[in-house]
C-alpha cells in the first residue's frame, strides 16, 4: 500500500536510509540524521512537498519524496526528487510503482519537471531513472568526497507535464491532503 508518510514513519524511514549514510554512496550525507532528524524533515516538507511510503503488514519498505529544487521563485515548477528501498524489498518492483505515484501526486500540484541527482556510476539508480522517464541532464565532476573518495554526480531530468505559459502557481501539498484526486492516486497505486 502506498500512503502519505507521517511523523511516526520517522525511526522505519531512518533505517531505510543508514546503510546509505555509512556504507553507501547514495547520499552524500555522511553522519547518521536519527530518527528525530527524519521526523522534522517529514514535518518540514510535508506542508509543500509529497513524501510517500510503501508499506506491507504494518512495515514501510520504502519512501520517495519531492523537495525544493533551488531557492528562487523562477524555480518553484520544478523539484528534486528521492526515492529508497530497504535492501530486502529490492528487486520487487517497488521503487516503481512508488515513483510512478509520486509523479502522479506531484503532476496534481502542477509541478512540471523532476530532478534525480545520481552519484555515479549508480547503476541501478540510473536504471531506474531511466526507466522512469528521465533523461540525462549533466554531471558534476568530483563532487563530493565520500567513503575516501571523489564522486561524480549525475543529474537526471524528467518532464511530469508540459509547462503552461504562464504557469498557475504549484498547488502546496498540504492542500491536496484530503482532497478526492489524491485518494485516488493513493488508492489505484
Amino acid at each position: 500500500m502506498i500512503r502519505v508518510a507521517h511523523e511516526a514513519d520517522a525511526s522505519a524511514i531512518h533505517a531505510i536510509y543508514a546503510p546509505h549514510v555509512t556504507a553507501g554512496m547514495a547520499t552524500f550525507e555522511t553522519a547518521l540524521p536519527g530518527a528525530d532528524a527524519m521526523r522534522e524533515r517529514i514535518r518540514a516538507r510535508l506542508p509543500n512537498y509529497p513524501w510517500l511510503v510503501w508499506e506491507e503488514g504494518g512495515e514501510v519498505l520504502a519512501y520517495a519524496y519531492a523537495y525544493r529544487f533551488r531557492e528562487r521563485a523562477a524555480y518553484d515548477w520544478i523539484a528534486e526528487t528521492s526515492i529508497y528501498v530497504d535492501a530486502a524489498a529490492q528487486g520487487r518492483g517497488i521503487a516503481r510503482r512508488l515513483y510512478g505515484c509520486l509523479f502522479d501526486v506531484m503532476r496534481l500540484q502542477g509541478l512540471t519537471q523532476a530532478v534525480g541527482v545520481i552519484t555515479l556510476p549508480g547503476t541501478a539508480s540510473v536504471a531506474l531513472h531511466e526507466a522512469m522517464g528521465f533523461a540525462p541532464a549533466g554531471v558534476w565532476r568530483q563532487s563530493g568526497w565520500k567513503l575516501g573518495q571523489w564522486w561524480d554526480v549525475g543529474v537526471w531530468q524528467k518532464e511530469l507535464q508540459p509547462a503552461p505559459v504562464p504557469p498557475p502557481p504549484v498547488t502546496p501539498f498540504a492542500a491536496l491532503a484530503s482532497t478526492t484526486a489524491l485518494g485516488q492516486i493513493l488508492g489505484h497505486a
